[in-house]
């Protein structure tokens, strides 16, 4: 079969390329330490329950369905897969899974093999993960298997004619919780009728984040009671537009956590802000960051806990890579900034009509941003609506929950 000729050709791909980049290299020993992991830790006795994500973004869509099972369900063991560094290199001590690791690539004799050893009696794979030996074994083996937070797409290849031998890989789920009504209506169509409307789990986690979020005394400091913008995960094409509006308009304060930390960038935040009076986070003290006019995040970890310091708030990388994390800001009742790049983002649909805004250059920017500036009250409804939207499509976890049979 083509797919396993393809998955081949990737796993001898990546055992080149793991000896030229740091981040394919720790991939390529985590695929082959998971057996040992596995062999270790794995409980012959225990019951457990497979989630699969490929990063961690996909982690914090999962995560609220992880520990409502495991808070109501605690005669279950988890177990945490990974694809990628980025998800397993950060939540590899998480303490909502029993065993963490890797996912070893999707061949045939992995595939048999981890199956093998885990036996779990339910499996859940988060949002875009189609692994074909994986799910064939699971489904022959009679293993419930559910897809959760899933969206779909026409331009998919699961709906083109050239994908319908691939596409029978959807035929091995049990059931999909999807986030859309479009994404049920595609499933239709090619035969899969087993598919509920439950939204984005994603809607949980941030108000799971919000209510476990952050004090944070220097940034308390720092706005003493001005108005706040928050800039969230920007890149340079987002920075040289609202840089230029607060440059102009300086009885606003500014608080930016780019995407990327590195000096290079940092510098060129710094070049663009012409002059205003700057302190990084980690440098900063109570005293230093009074007086000064821009915050700059130059660590991980803190983004979620400062939007609430912001009356508003900008999500980066909607002028390339596509939009970060919406969510994180709305939640806490700010209207949202956001670039072009959207079309794939639901939130993004949804919040444009619920205190979310898409600008696509400096002239539409300045021109909202002068609204919020002199009309506090369409500032505060704007923020309200933002909150609400968030709040309105929560209880995702539940609805899944409640509609799988537990083995």
């Amino acid at each position: 079969m083509i797919y396993n000729l393809i998955i081949y050709l990737y796993l001898l791909g990546v055992a080149v390329y793991s000896r030229f980049n740091e981040k394919v290299r720790k991939m390529w020993r985590g695929e082959r330490e998971a057996f040992r992991i596995l062999r270790e830790k794995v409980d012959p006795e225990a019951k457990y329950v497979w989630f699969h994500a490929a990063s961690l973004g996909e982690f914090e869509q999962g995560r609220p369905l992880m520990e409502q099972l495991r808070r109501e369900h605690p005669e279950y063991k988890i177990l945490l897969t990974f694809f990628s560094p980025s998800g397993y290199e950060v939540r590899k001590n998480y303490e909502g899974a029993d065993i963490i690791c890797y996912l070893p690539l999707d061949t045939i004799t992995n595939a048999r093999r981890f199956l093998r050893t885990v036996r779990p009696v339910m499996a859940f794979f988060i949002k875009y993960e189609f692994w074909y030996n994986y799910l064939h074994i699971l489904k022959h083996r009679g293993v419930p298997v559910y897809s959760v937070s899933s969206i779909f797409r026409p331009d998919q290849v699961f709906f083109k004619w050239y994908g319908r031998q691939y596409g029978r890989v959807l035929n091995c789920f049990t059931h999909f919780f999807v986030q859309n009504e479009i994404s049920k209506e595609l499933l239709a169509k090619i035969g899969i009728k087993d598919a509920t409307v439950v939204g984005d789990t994603r809607f949980d986690r941030v108000l799971q984040i919000k209510e476990a979020a952050k004090q944070l005394p220097i940034v308390e400091a720092f706005k003493n009671g001005s108005n706040v913008f928050v800039a969230g995960s920007s890149w340079q094409p987002d920075e040289e537009i609202f840089i230029k509006y607060f440059n102009e308009h300086k009885d606003w304060k500014l608080i930016i956590a780019p995407h990327v930390i590195g000096e290079d960038h940092l510098q060129q935040i710094g070049k663009l802000l012409e002059g205003r009076r700057v302190v990084r986070y980690t440098e900063a003290d109570k005293d230093s960051v009074a007086d000064a006019e821009v915050l700059i995040i130059n660590c991980f970890g803190l983004l979620s806990s400062i939007y609430h310091y912001g009356e508003v708030a900008y999500v980066g990388g909607g002028f390339g890579v596509g939009i970060h994390n919406l969510l994180e800001a709305a939640v806490w009742d700010v209207p949202v900034f956001f670039g072009p790049n959207n079309q794939k983002f639901q939130e993004a649909q949804g919040l444009k009509l619920s205190g979310g805004f898409e600008i696509k250059n400096y002239e539409e920017f300045a021109a909202k941003m002068d609204r919020f500036a002199t009309d506090p009250a369409y500032l505060k409804e704007q923020g309200q609506r933002a909150g609400q939207f968030v709040k309105g499509q929560a209880g995702a976890a539940r609805k899944v929950l409640s509609n799988i049979k537990l083995q």
